[in-house]
This record gives structure tokens, C-alpha cells and sequence, in this order.
């Protein structure tokens, strides 16, 4: 069946390529010629970039749809999402690796970056932003007719970890990511033109858009989209603000929310990108755009936070859940959204805020990304915690789509860290995962988020590009089993017609998790309620089996993705591939959208907002669109319109498919070796001077042959040798450097990078390394309940060192008594919540040292710049029943009462001796 399915298929899908005016240029793979899967991506590929098909504004922009009379989470098709732009990028990267343009793909971040990603005149009172009041909290409310919620200052929040180290890293307080929605032809017409600042008002252009803030019911038929910057010019005498937020006052701000599964996908699109120009010897060409992407992978971590930074786990009442102030509030998932906002620019107020989000769904994890951000260099973000940052969520998110596997195969909808929105109590017996409770459709209600067999496809080909590319074993077991589910519900027939699942139902629960020794799900099931053949869903299906036949070897999942991917071609029309769709939830165009009682207000255009008004009524516009007689029919009683929509987002996925296709399935296509060498083994400093490091390694392996080593000091690429041995020179004297190496093909595939090494170099002069501890006694009695003591840490090295690679020491003996500590930090001159202190049992115990306080820093901290100190650190411990100590006989102890270099206490630089001496 799949020879002959190519025939018609292709053939329809190809005809008119020379009318799109696609070419290939110097750069482009032989097979690109004679590769029928190759011509139909760029078929499609030039049906996408035709001027005459409509999928862009005139400012560059991808519309949702080319139709405008769409209403899913976008309620106008003419606005944008992030989730189009990041599929716009991934797009350009796949024409990168066919043609060898990488112009295009530079030209959709540099498009991105003036619009979509809130430029400073947009932001531009971030930098009044407190890290230690990151917001005010107030809850959620499941109806959208709740609302407006009160702000609650009693309840506490916890500190923004992230803030400090982001501005080190970048020199600016501004947020780096994508807001989710644009209004690209100011239908609305706020006219929140990017890089104004302002409100312009109706008139061509686009503007950024907010919708979505009234708890899990709101479905997109109960919004009232309001502007980013609300300036009190429409809406009501506090613009539309009061509608959300019970306040005191109300003052004029901007806001934006993030999508981080687009975000994601962007640096997914840079991962490929840089892969591809690679093996063409043109990364250079790319490297600007995936420094880009590097960066919003920085930002994006505070998707990884719950929304108040308040603790992960068992927090279940507002006010009694402790507010954190480090990686406590981090549950390492790619939750629902964050948010960022602040005070207008001559508002007067002097004011920002930052929230994440505790509500994760399972469709929205992107191992691939979590891997990159965390694996490859040039994708690896400046700031000192985002490397580890990311590592652990790779293995979170992998556990996290383990414990919602159902016994079918099939993936159930995932957690949150505030019930209902509001750090409520969950039923009693509802599993959770890392203290977080399962919640069947996170985040909103109407309809279902997890009934939708998109977000299967969506989360699983990122799963599935990630096992391609690592192989990673955790990934092909669920992989294999959702495959395997997936396909039995799947069905193509001779006549080219196709069918997989869209709607899903879900009984039972997983079981709490349990990382030691998962449970099997028994008890948790999903059941098909209906089918569709949506191309958009289709082509991301397509993905999935294509990257996990490629790697496994599966070769009836390779036949299910050519089989698909064929009988979706026969349906194409001038403007790429679309399938007709019946709308019978546009009934809902006279559904009423909650107004509280006595609020009245204006749109732009005129439209009254006031009680009882309904969707339609407040976007009267939509009457003059050449479709809406179609639907005027239903709501008078007729059948439900049937319109065939070309979304970008679709369109995209589906030349995307075409291109993984033949890339990685089609013999000669072009998918050559795609296997990537080991990572180099026992990396190992061979000398030092005060300027330079020399390293040595074991060879790598590969199936064909490495060709070359990239070394990286402190995730920078310093070298590129072809033998196994490097010497990185013009280094700073007495500063400790961390060095990785990765393994690279003649196909430019790259290694997982080795384990990591410290190297030091030589002072040059004397002197004991690139810090030293500073000591004095604060307890004058050796015999009490307590050990107290001040320290200080001075950089003695050239170069700066960041705080959170340090740790310090201080032995001791516990003597009799309890076994358990607690231990405090009074007092330190960079803030207390940046100083973790802790009693560790020492591995050797010796007499006066079998113990010893630990103290370490966050990112907050900050790096500590060459001569200076961190200031004083008030510490004190005791045991848990308040024993005595006899300190006498202490190891670290001395009896100082001025600061003093103290070569007992031990300062450790990323786990090695910097400074002192052990015991």
C-alpha cells in the first residue's frame, strides 16, 4: 500500500512546486533532487512563504491561521502565538539543513526579538523588580463569575532565586521570553504596538494581547481580552483591571504571560539549527540566533517554579504552606505558564513582579530541550545554576511522564502544587508525585486539557526526538508503550482515508509516585470517545513514529508514519494541506461572558462591556467577516458551519514531517549517519602554570570515526583539536576553571559532553589559592548547647568566582547526645536566604572533626568579585535536644575574636580543595 500511497500522494503534493518559486540553493543535499518527501517539504514550504497564501502580517509575523473567523484558545485568526513563532523557527532550521540558507532562520529570531519578546520600552520599570517580594499573592477561583480576586498580603511568598543571577548574567532586569498571544492586525485596537510602551489605539500594526485570567473554567468563550499595557484608555475607570484583582487602588502596568512549551520549542529549533549548519561547516553562520536561544532557556526556568515561590510538596493552605527561598520552590517541571509585569512608564509608581506556576501537564514537557539546555555548550545558558537547573528536570520530566503512564499506554494529565489555584486540600487518596498532587486536567476545565489527543503528540514527538538523539533508555520504554497504544487506535485506508484518536476519557488514578520503585498504573485508564483526522495532530503523530522508528529499528512504526504522512498529502489545497472541520461549538458565539455586577465599560471600537453581554457582543467586528453568515445560520438554527482552516502552527508541523521523513527514513534522503559518538572518557589535567591548563583523554567511539574533540572551559569553547590532547592558554592566575569535552563525527554529530574536571591555575607568587577563609570565635565558652561563630570569604585569585560554585567547612566533634542538628544563619552582609547551612557525618571521621557545618550559597549570591569579601556570616548550631558540646578539642575551632585567616576551615571551589587543609 505505501508505494502506491507515495504516487498519488506525492504527486498531488508536488504539483505546482515550480509556481511557489522554491529553489534550492548551492548548499542544498543532492537528495533534495530526487527525494519525492524532500520536493513535498518544500512544496509545502513555499505554500507557507507565498505572499498571495496570507500566512504573514505585513510586520513579519506568522498569522495563527490565514482564516481570520477562528475562534480554539486564539479567539481571532489573524492573532499570533508564541507557539507559531517557535514553530515558524523550527520551519527555517529544517530549510537550513536542506538548502544550506540559514538567512531565514536568523530572520525569525531577529523578527521575534522586536516583537514577541517584550522589548525594554515594554518592560521598561522591570528594573524596580524585588527578588525578595517576587508578588502579591491572591487565589484562584474555579468559576470565571468568581471574580474579581482579592490580593492577600497576609500570605507569604517566598524569594525569586533567579532574579540576581539573571541580571549578573545579562546586565539588565528585563525578562527574555516570549508573550503568548498578538493581535497582529490591531483588531482589537489597543494598539500595544512592541517597543512603545503605550496604548496607540486602533489603527494598522500589530499589538500585544492578554486574555485568559479568571480560573480553570474560563473557557475561551467567557474572556475579555484586555491590553498588555493598560493605561486606563478603554475598559473601565481602571481599564480592565478590577474584572481580575479586588485591590484598594488600581494603577496603571503592563503584564505578560509566557507559554513555556513554545519557548521550549524554540531552543528545541536552535538544538537542530546548530546540528544541522554544523555538519555543513556553517555553525558560525547560526550561532548568534542559538545564543538567543540559550538566553530564553534562561529565562525560561521560572516555569520551573511554583507560582509564589512558595515550598513543593504537601502544600495544602495558603498561609501555613513556608514560603521558600532557594530550589525548595522548584519542582523542575514545565508548568502551565509564568508571568511578569510592573508599573507603567510615568505611572509614578516604582514596582515589578514575577510569578511561575505549580500546575504541570504532561503534554508540555520537552526532554529535548531540558537535554540541550543542559548538554551542548552553545546551548548551555550563562547563568551559574541553569546547567544544573536543567539537568535535574530532564530527570523529572522523565519521571513525571513514567508515573502518569496509564496501563494502556497513553499519558494522563499531571500535577499541581496548588490545589485548585489556591494551595487547597486535595480529596482524600489523591496520588501525588514529589508531594504534588495528580490532577486529571491541570489547569483548565472547558473542555478537559488532557481530553485532547494533541497534547498525546505534541509531548510524546518531543520524547521521541529526545530518545533519537541520546537513546536514552527510560524514554524508549514509555515511548514503546504509547507507540504500541497509539497505533492499535490508529487506521489508514486504501481509498487514502485515515483516522487516529481525538477524544480521550480517563478513569482511575496513578500511583503516588514512588522514584525507588514506580508502581505499574494499574488502576489508571484511558478510552477513545472519537476520532478525527486533524493534519496538525497528524503531523506531530507522523514526528513521533518517524523519530522512534529511526532509532529503534521499529520498522511497522516507520510504515504507520509513511502511511499517515501519504494519506495527509491527498488532501492538499493552493494553500498547503487541510482537511474540512464541522464547528459545532460555535453555538457558543452567543454564550454569556461573565461580568460582575455593576461594572461597565467600553472595547476600543465602542463595544459595551457591562453584565449579560455575551461573546459576540464584544466583538462586534466579527459580524463584517465574509464567513459569518455561516455561522449566523447555526445560531438561528441551522447545522453546524463546516470551514477547512490552514493554521501555521499545522502547516509547519506538516512540512516538518516531510523533512524528518526523509531525513531520517527514506533511503538516500539524506539521513546518512545520525549516530553520535560516545563521550570522551577520563578527562584529566596533565599540568598547570599560572596561565594555562593542559588536558588529556581517552578516544571516543564512533560508527564511522571521530574526527575531532570540542574542549569547553566553563561551557565556552576554548579548542577544537583532532588529537586527544589540549592545552588552553592566556588564562587568569589562581582561578579555578571547570573543563568538559565532547566528541564530534564527520556528519557533525556531537558527543554528550564527558564528566567535567576543575583545574587551577598556579598563583605565580605564592599565596594559597583563589579564596581563603576568614574566622572568629563568637562563644566564649567551649562547653555550652551551642558553637557559634563569623565568617568571611575573600576572593585572592584575578578573576572573579561565582558564590554558588563554594563551599565551606567547618569541622567538629558531636560528642554524646543527640545525632540530629540544627543549624542557623543569623546574620550575613549578602542576605541570609543566600546562605545554606547544614551538619554533615564526615566519611573519615577523626578525633575533634566527625562532623562538619556545611555552608554553601545560592545564585543569588552572586560571584564575588578579585579582593573582595563576602562581608561577615553569623553562624551558630546546636543539637536537636540541646546537649552540650565540648568544642576544646575541635578541629576548625581557635579562639580569635577578630577575623583571621583560618587554614582550618576547608573552602571547596565546584567540590575541590581551594583553600585550607582537611583533617
Amino acid at each position: 500500500m505505501g508505494g502506491s500511497m507515495i504516487a498519488l500522494g506525492l504527486s498531488q503534493a508536488t504539483a505546482g512546486a515550480a509556481e511557489t518559486g522554491t529553489a534550492t540553493t548551492g548548499g542544498a543535499r543532492t537528495a533534495a533532487a530526487d527525494d519525492p518527501y524532500t520536493q513535498a517539504f518544500l512544496t509545502q514550504y513555499g505554500k507557507i512563504k507565498a505572499a498571495a497564501n496570507g500566512y504573514f502580517s505585513p510586520d513579519g509575523l506568522p498569522y495563527h491561521s490565514v482564516e481570520t473567523l477562528l475562534v480554539e484558545a486564539p479567539d481571532h485568526g489573524h492573532e499570533t502565538t508564541s507557539e507559531s513563532v517557535s514553530f515558524w523557527m523550527w520551519l527555517e532550521a529544517a530549510y537550513g539543513r536542506v538548502t544550506g540558507d540559514w538567512a531565514p532562520f536568523n530572520a525569525a529570531w531577529a523578527v521575534a526579538e522586536r516583537t514577541i519578546i517584550p522589548p525594554h520600552a515594554d518592560q521598561s520599570t522591570s528594573g524596580s523588580y524585588n527578588p525578595g517580594a517576587p508578588a502579591t499573592y491572591a487565589p484562584e477561583h474555579p468559576l470565571p463569575g468568581d471574580y474579581p480576586s482579592a490580593l492577600d498580603p497576609s500570605v507569604p511568598v517566598g524569594r525569586d532565586p533567579l532574579a540576581t543571577e539573571l541580571a549578573a548574567s545579562y546586565g539588565t532586569m528585563d525578562v527574555y521570553g516570549m508573550h503568548w498571544l498578538m493581535d497582529l492586525d490591531n483588531t482589537y485596537g489597543f494598539g500595544n504596538k512592541p517597543g512603545t510602551g503605550g496604548e496607540s489605539g486602533p489603527g494598522p500594526g500589530p499589538s500585544f494581547l492578554n486574555t485568559y485570567q479568571r480560573g480553570s473554567q474560563e473557557s475561551v468563550w467567557e474572556t475579555i481580552p484586555q491590553p498588555t499595557t493598560d493605561l486606563f484608555n478603554y475598559g473601565g475607570p481602571n481599564g480592565y483591571l478590577d474584572l481580575f484583582v479586588d485591590d484598594a487602588s488600581y494603577a496603571k502596568q503592563w503584564k505578560y504571560t509566557n507559554a513555556p512549551d513554545a519557548d521550549a520549542r524554540a531552543v528545541q529549533a536552535a538544538y537542530w539549527a546548530h546540528r544541522w549548519a554544523r555538519a555543513q561547516g556553517k555553525e558560525s553562520q547560526v550561532a548568534a540566533s542559538v545564543a538567543k536561544a540559550a538566553k530564553m532557556g534562561d529565562y525560561l526556568r521560572y516555569a520551573l517554579f511554583d507560582k509564589y515561590f512558595k515550598r513543593i510538596g504537601n502544600c495544602t493552605d495558603p498561609k501555613s504552606c513556608p514560603a521558600a527561598s532557594g530550589r525548595d520552590a522548584e519542582h523542575y517541571l514545565l508548568s502551565w505558564y509564568y508571568a511578569w509585569g510592573g508599573a507603567a512608564a510615568g505611572s509614578g509608581g516604582g514596582w515589578a513582579w514575577r510569578i511561575g506556576d505549580g500546575a504541570s501537564h504532561q503534554g508540555y514537557q520537552n526532554p529535548l530541550a531540558a537535554w540541550a539546555l543542559s548538554n551542548v555548550p552553545v546551548l548551555t545558558p550563562k547563568s551559574a545554576t541553569a546547567r544544573s537547573d536543567w539537568s535535574k528536570s530532564l530527570t523529572r520530566q522523565l519521571e513525571f511522564l513514567t508515573w502518569l503512564q496509564s496501563a494502556e499506554g497513553a499519558f494522563a494529565g499531571g500535577c499541581t502544587n496548588s490545589w485548585e489555584g489556591r494551595y487547597g486540600t486535595p480529596p482524600a487518596g489523591t496520588p501525588t508525585f514529589y508531594g504534588m498532587a495528580y490532577d486529571a486536567q491541570p489547569v483548565y476545565h472547558d473542555p478537559p486539557s488532557n481530553n485532547w489527543f494533541g497534547f498525546q503528540v505534541w509531548g510524546m514527538e518531543r520524547l521521541a526526538a529526545y530518545y533519537y538523539v541520546t537513546g536514552n533508555a527510560s524514554a524508549e520504554a514509555v515511548l514503546g508503550k504509547w507507540v504500541a497504544w497509539a497505533a492499535s487506535k490508529t487506521t489508514v485506508g486504501a481509498d487514502g482515508s485515515y483516522r487516529f484518536p481525538s477524544t480521550l476519557n480517563w478513569t482511575g488514578k496513578p500511583d503516588t509516585w514512588n522514584p525507588a520503585s514506580p508502581g505499574s498504573n494499574a488502576g489508571l485508564h484511558v478510552s477513545v470517545v472519537d476520532y478525527a483526522n486533524d493534519v496538525g495532530v497528524g503531523a506531530a503523530y507522523v514526528k513521533t513514529l518517524t523519530y522512534y522508528a529511526a532509532k529503534s529499528g521499529d520498522a511497522a512504526a516507520g510504515a504507520l508514519a509513511k502511511a499517515l504522512l501519504d494519506a495527509m498529502a491527498l488532501n492538499a489545497t493552493d494553500k498547503g494541506i487541510a482537511v474540512p472541520e464541522t464547528r459545532n461549538d460555535y453555538g457558543r458565539f452567543d454564550d454569556e461572558v461573565p461580568v460582575p455586577d455593576g461594572w461597565s465599560g467600553e472595547m476600543p471600537n465602542g463595544d459595551v462591556i457591562e453584565p449579560g453581554v455575551s461573546f459576540i457582543d464584544i466583538r462586534s467586528w466579527y459580524r463584517d467577516d465574509p464567513d459569518w453568515p455561516k455561522v449566523q445560520a447555526h445560531l438561528d438554527g441551522g447545522p453546524a458551519p463546516t470551514f477547512t482552516y490552514h493554521r501555521f502552527w499545522a502547516q509547519a508541523a506538516l512540512a516538518l514531517a516531510f523533512a524528518i521523513y526523509a531525513e531520517l527514513l527514506v533511503e538516500g534522503g539524506g539521513g546518512g549517519d545520525t549516530e553520535a559518538p560516545t563521550a570522551p572518557t577520563g578527562l584529566t589535567v596533565t599540568a598547570t602554570t599560572n596561565d594555562s591548563v593542559s588536558l588529556t583523554w581517552a578516544a571516543a567511539t564512533d560508527n564511522v570515526a571521530v574526527t575531532g574533540y570540542d574542549v569547553y572551559r566553563n561551557g565556552v569553547l576554548a579548542g577544537s583539536p583532532t588529537t586527544r590532547t589540549f592545552t588552553d592558554g592566556g588564562l587568569a592566575a589562581a582561578t579555578q576553571y571547570s573543563y568538559t569535552v565532547a566528541a564530534r563525527d564527520a556528519a557533525g554529530n556531537t558527543s554528550a559532553l564527558s564528566a567535567a574536571v576543575p583545574a587551577t591555575t598556579k598563583t605565580g607568587g605564592g599565596g594559597s589559592g583563589a579564596v581563603k577563609v576568614q574566622y572568629k570565635n563568637n562563644d566564649s565558652s567551649a562547653g555550652d548547647s551551642q558553637i557559634r561563630m563569623a565568617l568571611r570569604l575573600q576572593n585572592a585569585g584575578s578573576g572573579p568566582v561565582d558564590l554558588s560554585t563554594v563551599t565551606l567547612r567547618y569541622w567538629f566533634s558531636a560528642e554524646a547526645g543527640a545525632s540530629t542538628f540544627n543549624t542557623w544563619c543569623d546574620y550575613a552582609a549578602l542576605g541570609s536566604s543566600n546562605v545554606r547551612h547544614k551538619v554533615v557525618t564526615a566519611s573519615s571521621p577523626k578525633p575533634g572533626a566527625d562532623r562538619y557545618l556545611e555552608v554553601s550559597f545560592t545564585g543569588g549570591a552572586g560571584s564575588l568579585a578579585a579582593g573582595a569579601t563576602t562581608g561577615e556570616i553569623q553562624l551558630r548550631l546546636n543539637k536537636s535536644d540541646w546537649s552540650n558540646f565540648n568544642e576544646a578539642d575541635d578541629y576548625s575551632r581557635s579562639t580569635t575574636t577578630a577575623f583571621a585567616d583560618a587554614p582550618r576551615i576547608g573552602a571547596y571551589i565546584a567540590g575541590n580543595l581551594a583553600w585550607g587543609t582537611a583533617p
